[in-house]
């Protein structure tokens, strides 16, 4: 007859529950291999078009970003199996003992929803301006006569720039005959 004690395992001892605890980084080391692994495989299995073939391909920049990150997996794989550690969060002027702000992350996470659902029918400099005003009230700017201002002009200025400077398309909604 078994008991009940016998029939479940027995819990990690403590010792190697602490160095489990002391090369937590360990885990950092995993996820960067396996994003290492993941850019590579993706960029050696990419389809190049023979018309594309020069010293610099397509296949350039991810190799070498997968490389990248498999080397530094190593590196700090091998600095934590030697006793370094990273420095514990400070925190710099956020007090830690403090709950989260549930209020600002809504009001910011109720903001973006609105942009994104708003450029296509006001498009890019309505919704940007929306965006950052928002952004800004969320975050506790209370200047009514200056925060509209700035952000349809930093709305204005990021639709250029990226419309006509850089060419990537922003949807410019009833705007889009005046811009």
């Amino acid at each position: 007859m078994t008991t009940p004690a016998t029939d479940t395992p027995a819990p990690l001892a403590p010792a190697r529950r602490s160095w489990l605890r002391d090369h937590s980084e360990l885990g950092v080391c995993v996820l960067l291999l396996a994003l290492g692994v993941l850019v590579l495989t993706d960029a050696l299995t990419m389809d190049v078009d023979l018309a594309q073939r020069g010293p610099v391909g397509p296949r350039t920049v991810p190799v070498v970003v997968g490389a990248g990150l498999l080397l530094i997996s190593a590196l700090l794989a091998v600095d934590v199996l030697r006793g370094g550690r990273g420095q514990a969060e400070t925190g710099e002027d956020v007090d830690l003992s403090e709950p989260a702000d549930w209020r600002t992350v809504l009001l910011l996470a109720g903001v973006f929803l609105a942009s994104a659902v708003l450029i296509e029918p006001l498009g890019f400099p309505a919704a940007g301006a929306l965006l950052f005003w928002g952004a800004a009230f969320a975050l506790g700017s209370r200047r009514t006569d200056r925060d509209p201002l700035i952000a349809a002009v930093l709305s204005l200025v990021t639709y250029v720039v990226f419309n006509h400077l850089l060419g990537v398309p922003l949807p410019g909604g009833p705007l889009i005959g005046v811009l």
